[in-house]
């Protein structure tokens, strides 16, 4: 009977702590609610401010309802051209993500190739598509090729890196079996290397489409075209009604891309 009872105990199952020193875990605690506390304490929140604020909030939201679809050819105008923002900046992101990926991968690119090829994936990381957005519309001016080329830099940043690190995982002895035959470079590359990777390239390429139509929303506020500068215009003029109604349509789209992107990796 005992022993029935010590294998019952030896068989339950209980979650593992990621700390399992209690001491050394509710001091970890402790000290991420002293720091949640002291930051709180420490940024200068103007809370009557935020007291005001939420007043003017009410205001934003009553005057927000019902939403207003009267002008829907400006809507329809702007959301086209978010559409063709996010395809060209597709197009254009996996074309040059590509070159730049085989550049970054360590298995097939020499040692300062593939340093200035993450070099350059960083770069493109490194600043959200809002700020290179604000840097575009410096550079070239207000509308959608602004948007192009900043949702081109987003692209190259994610799809180049996803792909230069799928590249590293490849079977490699493909690649040294058609070296060993004295196949050259870009017969190797097309042959070796890209029916290999090309089932991540189209996941990518799908996925980046759909994200690039999310961004062209949120870069579009800064005046690099497409929808998300209708809206702008329309907090502008405090047509919240008409903003609600632009939100909808967005939120729709968004919900319709995610879908049918869903269903074609599912596909692949």
């Amino acid at each position: 009977m005992e022993g029935r009872i010590v294998s019952a105990a030896r068989d339950t199952w209980s979650k593992q702590s990621a700390i399992s020193n209690p001491v050394l875990r509710w001091a970890l605690y402790l000290g991420v609610l002293v720091y949640v506390v002291w930051v709180l304490g420490t940024l200068p929140i103007d809370w009557a401010r935020v007291s005001d604020g939420l007043g003017r909030a009410a205001r934003i939201f009553n005057g927000a309802f019902p939403p207003n679809f009267d002008r829907s050819e400006l809507m329809i105008d702007g959301l086209l051209e978010s559409l063709k923002i996010a395809i060209l900046a597709t197009t254009g992101g996996v074309i040059l993500s590509i070159p730049i990926a085989f550049m970054a991968a360590r298995n097939v690119a020499p040692t300062p190739i593939f340093y200035f090829g993450r070099g350059l994936i960083i770069v493109a990381r490194s600043f959200h598509p809002v700020i290179v957005a604000i840097i575009f519309v410096k550079a070239v001016g207000f509308g959608p090729f602004a948007g192009v080329l900043t949702l081109i830099v987003y692209s190259i940043g994610f799809v180049a890196k996803m792909l230069a690190e799928r590249i590293e995982e490849i079977d490699f002895g493909q690649v040294e079996a058609m070296r060993a035959a004295g196949a050259p470079y870009f017969s190797t590359l097309f042959y070796a290397i890209f029916p290999q990777i090309m089932p991540r390239q189209i996941g990518l390429t799908i996925y980046q489409l759909d994200s690039n139509l999310r961004a062209s929303a949120v870069v579009g506020i800064v005046g690099a075209g497409g929808i998300g500068s209708t809206l702008a215009n329309a907090f502008g003029r405090y047509d919240y009604d008409f903003a609600l109604a632009i939100t909808m349509v967005i939120v729709g789209v968004i919900l319709i891309s995610e879908g049918v992107s869903g269903q074609i990796r599912k596909r692949i």
